[in-house]
């Protein structure tokens, strides 16, 4: 088991590619914490994973409050005794040409994925460094952090921001064993992706299939989406590098869309 007794933090983890690497790290050992916008979901995925035989909470967070930020971690502590993984998960998408994209949406991607960063990291972070263990702290990028698309101002600009935040952070957590790195998805099939392809198939006056295919897809190797599995078994491999040797780097998994 790569991370028997560890404990994982996991933001937007009650779907999608969070709950995937929830199930993973859970498989592996990890004790799981579950923390979601959804409070009802937080709490269900949570006692599935129990049901399993896993050890396992869920928690209300928003990840743009910092009350609630500090509050989850503290109660995942209280739980669990400290916490050696964050994996900094939530988020959304909105897509707007810049001309017509509402600053009250831009303000909010960036408060998502960025301000969630930050605070998610400066509250678990604390924890790190007093358990003298160290720890991984794992930001859900995506190819979107190394390249760009139309109608995506503020996801984009969000997404190369983890980047330079994984960099700082894999330079101050250096002396106290924390490593900070990314991970930069290709198109994963969730539902997040899925309300994107008629929002981008009406923006861009074609048919949805185009969208997958013509836009989403074009660019991989072979037509395939990246799985929420291809994703976790990239954040598994981050959390268990047993030494600084893999820390402030970003690593893509997206079929070939993006090579470095």
């Amino acid at each position: 088991m790569l991370l028997k007794d560890k404990v994982a933090f996991i933001t937007g983890s009650a779907s999608g590619i969070g709950r995937e690497i929830a199930v993973v790290f859970a498989r592996e050992g990890a004790k799981i914490v579950i923390a979601d916008l959804n409070k009802e979901a937080a709490e269900a995925t949570a006692a599935e994973f129990v049901k399993t035989g896993a050890q396992a909470i869920g928690v209300t967070v928003d990840v743009t409050s910092e009350e609630q930020v500090n509050a989850g971690v503290q109660k995942a502590v209280n739980a669990f005794g400290g916490i050696d993984i964050l994996i900094s998960n939530a988020g959304i998408q909105i897509v707007h040409p810049i001309e017509e994209f509402p600053f009250a949406d831009w303000k909010k991607m960036l408060a998502i994925h960025l301000d969630g960063a930050f605070l998610t990291t400066q509250a678990c972070i604390k924890h790190m460094y007093a358990s003298g263990k160290g720890g991984s702290i794992i930001y859900m990028g995506s190819v979107h952090s190394k390249e760009a698309s139309k109608l995506k101002s503020a996801y984009v600009t969000a997404k190369h921001g983890l980047i330079g935040l994984a960099k700082v952070i894999a330079k101050e957590g250096a002396a106290h064993n924390v490593r900070a790195n990314v991970i930069c998805p290709g198109f994963v099939r969730t539902p997040l992706v899925d309300k994107q392809i008629p929002e981008q198939a009406k923006t861009l006056g074609i048919t949805e299939e185009q969208v997958i295919k013509d836009v989403m897809l074009k660019e991989t190797v072979d037509g395939e989406f990246t799985t929420t599995d291809d994703v976790a078994q990239v954040a598994l491999m981050f959390a268990s590098f047993p030494s600084n040797a893999l820390t402030g780097q970003s690593v893509v998994v997206s079929h070939g869309w993006f090579m470095q």
